[in-house]
């Protein structure tokens, strides 16, 4: 697809088929060379954090959506102007052919030596695009967010499952070490890897108030072109914030069986894990993780510490560890329609996870592959567990796993030998 150099301003209104509430908010598309950035401010408390997205339009399958706009305004000329004379206009339209070639000639040379830039548009006139929740899901899919253009509605990609891996403004160096192991940075290596496995693989971060920080994430992003932007600040104690916007944002533009979560400190198998997630269930609703219980921390001095400790006893219920879990469509849909000051929010976003998936009709799926503390020709995720939730040191870690051929080059079934 190709994408033009053009800044689009639109309109856009989300409003609910099963509930009263309709809202307005704006909309702005931004398309340019590599990226589509797609900016839902907050107006109202029931717009939830799902507002600030930045994506490639090739990776996430968007329309050009710069094909239909208007072209400029006509000139109109009052009065009958005096026909020219022949010999006048033979000048003039021999005058413009040698301009329009030796015009065609400099563009065309400088856009072989000279690198591409993008260009700013001006006058660009707005079209009115539409979300719509629907639950009905007029395709049997289970209904979710659908875009409308005009009366085109523009599908979600479709895709086994979208991963997020969770990272930070700190945590540049984790980012660069997963490029040179099981992420692909070059973009053709890694939509062959998206290809392969069925998966979408995507870096998720908030923002800051730090200018140079996010001019930084700018040039990261122009360069790699594999982030998720979410319009969420990026706080240790707002975790569980952002992880719920993240599911919104994810199930918005994928149409996906699985939505995973993820952190940048753990070593991945993506050909086993997207073996996991293709195997067949008889739960539609299914929460896959390494599972554990443990006490509940309540010394305000403790990493741990959980202030609202006193509602959940002296130990933690069933739930996922943090590293890596796994949700499928419909228990991911039920969290896209919640308010986020609706529901209860702990201090640990895997907690808050699983303190959800008791109020809902879920099956719980331990699997200890995901929890792995060495690499196996089984493992699925590789990380320092208990000592550290993630690898404890995971720029040199990730490198020195990778170097491993029981880690990277084993095979995805393990033999039976």
């Amino acid at each position: 697809m190709s994408v033009s150099r053009k800044y689009l301003f639109k309109e856009i209104e989300i409003h609910s088929t099963n509930h009263r509430s309709f809202f307005s908010s704006q909309v702005t598309l931004v398309a340019s060379n590599c990226h589509q950035i797609l900016s839902l401010p907050r107006l109202l408390p029931d717009l939830d954090e799902l507002s600030f997205l930045l994506f490639s339009s090739h990776a996430f399958g968007l329309p050009d959506l710069t094909t239909a706009m208007p072209s400029s305004p006509k000139l109109h000329h009052h009065g009958r102007p005096s026909p020219p004379s022949p010999r006048r206009s033979t000048k003039l339209v021999v005058s413009c052919c040698l301009l329009v070639g030796f015009s065609g000639f400099i563009l065309g040379f400088v856009a072989i030596l000279g690198p591409s830039r993008g260009h700013r548009c001006s006058g660009v006139e707005p079209r009115l695009i539409r979300v719509s929740w629907d639950r009905g899901g007029g395709d049997g899919g289970g209904g979710g967010f659908s875009v409308r253009d005009g009366e085109k509605v523009l599908r979600r990609r479709k895709v086994k499952a979208f991963v997020g891996i969770q990272t930070g403004f700190g945590s540049v160096g984790r980012r660069i070490s997963l490029r040179r192991t099981w992420m692909p940075s070059d973009r053709e290596k890694l939509q062959r890897l998206e290809e392969d496995t069925g998966l979408v693989f995507r870096f998720v971060i908030g923002r800051t108030n730090d200018g140079a920080k996010m001019m930084e994430l700018k040039k990261e992003v122009s360069q790699y072109d594999d982030f998720l932007l979410l319009d969420v600040e990026e706080e240790y104690s707002k975790l569980p914030y952002k992880t719920l916007a993240f599911f919104k944002a994810a199930y918005a533009l994928f149409d996906a069986e699985f939505y995973v979560k993820a952190d940048d400190d753990i070593y991945l198998r993506p050909d086993r894990l997207s073996l996991l997630l293709t195997k067949e269930r008889s739960h539609s609703q299914t929460y896959i993780g390494c599972m554990k219980k443990g006490p509940v921390f309540t010394d305000p001095k403790l990493k741990w510490y959980e202030p609202l400790g006193f509602l959940l006893g002296k130990e933690y219920f069933f739930h996922a560890y943090g590293p890596i879990y796994a949700l499928s469509a419909e228990v991911v849909a039920s969290l896209v329609a919640l308010r986020s000051n609706s529901v209860r929010m702990f201090s640990n976003e895997d907690v808050t996870i699983g303190a959800w998936m008791l109020a809902m009709n879920v099956h719980h799926e331990n699997n200890k592959e995901l929890c792995q503390p060495e690499c196996t020709p089984s493992s699925i995720a590789v990380w320092d567990i208990p000592k550290c939730s993630g690898l404890c040191s995971p720029e040199k870690k990730l490198l020195e796993l990778h170097q491993e051929e029981i880690c990277s080059d084993s095979p995805t079934v393990a033999s039976d030998d």
